[in-house]
């Protein structure tokens, strides 16, 4: 059977257009997070954001001119003129903008979306929105689609604009820091909400290898859970759960690299670690680099995961894990490592990638060098 790979990656994050961008600073250790220069709303209090630099989005919405130009790149990076016939598109998000979106209002229209207008050349689409874990669930459901032959590609695609709604709805439940966020930093208060869009083309690895692409990654394992028993807060069994679980779909042994959710909340970053901690003790792991792009770029909510999938793929082909932005005094481990600059892991393998959402919603992803 063939197994199921990402041919391209497209993003805009708020260090600017490119997957290499982004790459390039993050490894860096800097931060993209400052008080907003654009974004305006009645529950934002000068705190530092991520905005998408430079940017004319030519009238459109903010989220379908992110997904747009997101959508180009991972195109191009996989060699393809356009998105091949047949192909599924997957759009992410709160719910997708309708093709006529006349009669909604400015900020309704940085809420809704991306919708698949103007993606997808007439070919099917569906749209997924399980909170910050959408992008790992399309992946996932990809990967599904990809292995029973229904499909001969799949586009992921997503992109976040700071807007009212979403910005107030963190804000209610006082999980914005007054200060840029310090994911796994003791003294963490919060996250920073960001910009941006992704995509992710996938296909089967034999349909790359007859057009001569080279893979970024192979999608080797997925795991998802919905644990509603706790709406807002992660649970430490279910993001154990899916690590386990994605781990073993892999047949993983070891895992070389963790990119975290890690958002920079005083529960969610201690429950990702502690579970982390655990199955690494259960499976004989040590000094396994973990980390996370949030202290760069802010919380891109749905579309995090292509972030953080961009950012596990280039560790394997790098092997350097990048370190935490805004990471200072990191909290106590075992059998982890948190990156305070970026470390060397040239013999990495095989990784994982984690989002956590509102609702229960977990999901784990392992990629392997190809």
């Amino acid at each position: 059977m063939s197994e199921v790979v990402i041919s391209g990656t497209g993003l805009v994050t708020p260090f600017g257009r490119g997957t290499g961008t982004y790459w390039r600073e993050l490894v860096a250790g800097r931060t993209a997070l400052a008080p907003a220069a654009r974004f305006r709303s009645p529950a934002y209090q000068g705190e530092p954001v991520g905005e998408v630099p430079d940017f004319d989005p030519t009238g459109r919405p903010r989220k379908q001119a992110y997904a747009s130009a997101a959508v180009e790149e991972a195109l191009h990076a996989a060699g393809l003129p356009g998105t091949p016939d047949g192909t599924l598109v997957i759009t992410v998000g709160q719910a997708p903008l309708p093709a006529d979106g006349s009669g909604l209002g400015a900020e309704e229209r940085e809420f809704l979306g991306p919708g698949a207008e103007g993606i997808t050349a007439g070919g099917d689409s569906v749209h997924l929105t399980h909170a910050c874990a959408s992008a790992l669930f399309a992946v996932a459901f990809a990967h599904e689609a990809l292995l029973s032959g229904s499909v001969p590609a799949v586009l992921i695609v997503g992109a976040t604009a700071l807007n009212h709604y979403e910005y107030a709805s963190m804000d209610v439940v006082r999980a914005v820091d007054r200060a840029a966020c310090r994911p796994f930093d003791t003294a963490r208060g919060g996250i920073s909400l960001g910009e941006g869009g992704g995509a992710l083309l996938l296909e089967t690895a034999d349909r790359a290898r007859e057009r001569g692409a080279r893979p970024e990654a192979v999608v080797a394992g997925t795991a998802c859970r919905v644990a509603a028993g706790k709406s807002v807060a992660s649970d430490t069994d279910s993001v154990a759960d899916c690590l386990r679980e994605a781990a073993d779909a892999a047949g993983a042994s070891r895992l070389d690299y963790v990119h975290a959710h890690a958002t920079g909340t005083a529960q969610g970053d201690t429950a990702e670690l502690l579970a982390l901690e655990t199955v690494a003790a259960e499976r004989g792991w040590t000094d396994v680099p973990v980390s996370s792009h949030k202290g760069a770029v802010g919380h891109l909510l749905h579309i995090s995961g292509a972030a953080g999938i961009a950012a596990t793929a280039m560790t394997l082909r790098t092997g350097v894990a990048p370190p935490t932005a805004g990471l200072r005094t990191p909290e106590e481990t075992d059998r982890l490592t948190l990156p305070t600059t970026a470390l060397e892991t040239p013999h990495a393998e095989v990784a994982a990638v984690s989002s956590f959402g509102f609702g229960g919603n977990n999901a784990t992803v392992v990629l392997r060098r190809p």
